[in-house]
């Protein structure tokens, strides 16, 4: 039988036991502990949306994107976010077509122990933890360096940290519905500033004016571009498309400029995958995920490739303001550019706007980090203390233990919060593109194992393009990315052992993980015949609900926009 309509008899044949099922199985039940109700679908459409806005735009766009603008330069940015982009936009719809089909909480950590093996789940779930755990202190400590724009005694980082955390903390304690409606306003924030980035972004480079006044707080701002300076493309001629990498003359230093961009948009990019996390709390996740997923390109595209392709027109590659180490920031590109145009008022506007983006990762790091863990405890991969949840479907246990971790953005206070930042980036950048790696093999395997049962893929709710290619395209960019990220260290007189270690520990960890898991479980992998594509079927079909129809034109909008 080669369509769905095999899977669909087999379902109906488990119509009556669904019940037992679903009290059977620890994905839609409590475990068996008393102390555990389960996660709630609380996420609606607009959440999901936001949530896949937010998880690609972030400090590391907004901030990170000094270092790479200073080792790559303009044109070394672009093409860096463009090639980082592809690898997320084929990891995505690799994604997109296996959580549409099984929303289940965990995401790809639960996909993985279906159509690869429980060691690879428990691999991809303590990564993927051990990612998240560690952006949460990333973030707060870029949110500390933002604030070093207003006050410059970075001995006030432990308040600023403080004070962000508390924040982060209250809005994930308050449950998944509060989390989103958080996430919804921070991301609209973060929309409206990118997007009216890049228009000022654009109007500056072309020499126009822009007078305007901002009613809030009765700011005046002033006339944008007040020498009327058309810049055009004078930072690609002086100092030029590229920089020469640690001065290395001719194309090698070229290449190693645009290579040292990798890592930095790789961690500005990894997030996108936080959709699959909140399946397992979306509603209606069979229409609303796919919606997400297949506008995930149109988002890297106006986001990423737009603001970086304005970032390199705005601020030359040699600014030292670039230089995130030096403690301090001015440091975003946008608000470097905004200074440079004699603009008023603005940056301090704009700093605030970053602010809020920080706060958004932070919340979406410990959202992302707690349900990981709780995915992982489903999977018998964690202590079964972390399966505990409130009436609610709080997982409150979890939720503390990852907050824990954020203690160590205090360590910022005595090294610089901008140097603690581009620690814990790399670490995160590169645990990010090992959680890429496994979402593309497992997905290798679910394709593998569709075909081997006859089901034809046309009919799932999400079908991806260019598979298995895209896939396969993935799977090997992100080991490269991974294997060669800290290769300014093995450069004559670059030793950094803080280089090395927070490149290669996330890498080489990933593997250890693996072997270690492997002999612990003695299991073999899931062969391509006996992968379970029907287990949790009926219960996600029962928790889909029509979508009342759009009241008015205004809501029929943004209906198609979600």
């Amino acid at each position: 039988m080669s369509t769905l309509s095999r899977l669909e008899k087999e379902k109906a044949a488990q119509s009556d036991s669904q019940t037992s099922v679903i009290e059977s199985n620890p994905t839609y039940h409590n475990g068996g502990d008393g102390h555990n109700h389960g996660l709630h679908r609380q996420l609606k459409n607009r959440h999901v949306a936001m949530i896949s806005i937010g998880g690609v735009i972030g400090t590391g766009l907004f901030l990170g994107t000094a270092n790479s603008l200073a080792n790559g330069g303009p044109v070394g940015l672009l093409l860096g976010y463009i090639t980082v982009g592809s690898v997320c936009w084929a990891t995505m719809i690799s994604l997109g077509e296996m959580i549409a089909y099984l929303p289940l909480p965990g995401g790809h950590i639960t996909l993985a122990r279906r159509f690869v093996d429980n060691a690879f789940s428990f691999t991809m779930g303590w990564n993927y933890w051990y990612n998240w755990t560690l952006t949460l202190p990333t973030e707060l400590s870029a949110a500390a360096v933002l604030i070093n724009y207003w006050d410059k005694n970075t001995k006030l980082d432990y308040a600023w940290i403080s004070i962000c955390l508390v924040v982060v903390v209250g809005i994930n304690v308050c449950g998944a519905g509060v989390y989103g409606e958080a996430e919804f306003i921070f991301a609209s924030i973060k929309v409206l500033t990118i997007t009216g980035l890049i228009i000022l972004g654009i109007v500056l480079d072309l020499g126009g004016i822009m007078s305007f006044e901002v009613a809030l707080a009765g700011i005046h701002l002033g006339s944008g571009g007040p020498d009327h300076d058309r810049l055009g493309f004078r930072y690609w001629k002086n100092p030029g498309p590229f920089v020469q990498y640690n001065d290395i003359p001719g194309n090698t230093g070229k290449f190693l400029g645009w290579w040292a961009v990798i890592t930095q948009a790789a961690f500005a990019f990894i997030g996108a995958e936080i959709v699959a996390i909140a399946a397992g709390e979306t509603k209606n996740p069979r229409r609303n995920l796919p919606k997400a997923i297949k506008r995930v390109y149109f988002r890297i595209l106006l986001f990423y490739v737009g603001g970086t392709a304005v970032i390199g027109l705005l601020v030359p590659s040699n600014n030292p303001g670039l230089h995130l180490s030096s403690k301090t920031a001015a440091g975003s590109p946008f608000v470097i550019a905004i200074q440079k145009a004699g603009i008023k008022g603005l940056p301090s506007l704009i700093n605030a706007c970053l602010l809020t983006a920080a706060w958004s990762a932070a919340s979406s790091d410990l959202y992302t980090s707690s349900r990981s863990l709780h995915g992982l405890a489903l999977s018998g991969n964690a202590p079964r203390i972390f399966l505990r949840t409130t009436r609610r479907g709080l997982p409150y246990v979890s939720i503390i233990f990852c907050a824990s971790f954020s203690l160590l953005a205090f360590m910022g206070v005595s090294s610089g919060a901008g140097t603690v930042f581009g620690w814990f980036s790399n670490m995160t950048a590169i645990a990010g593109l090992m959680t890429w790696f496994g979402i593309n093999v497992t997905y290798i395997r679910f394709y593998k194992g569709m075909k081997a049962q006859g089901y034809d893929r046309s009919k799932l709710p999400f079908v991806a393009p260019l598979q298995p290619f895209a896939a396969w395209y993935g799977t090997i960019a992100t080991f490269v990315f991974g294997l060669f990220s800290g290769f300014s260290v093995f450069l004559k007189g670059k030793w950094d052992t803080a280089t090395f270690v927070t490149n290669y520990l996330p890498f080489i960890l990933f593997p250890i993980l693996y072997i270690g898991a492997k002999f612990w479980y003695r299991q073999p992998y899931v062969e391509a015949p006996d992968m379970d594509f029907v287990t949790n079927i009926a219960e996600i079909e029962a928790d889909e609900r029509d979508e009342p129809p759009p009241k008015n034109k205004a809501e029929a909008f943004w209906a198609w926009m979600m």
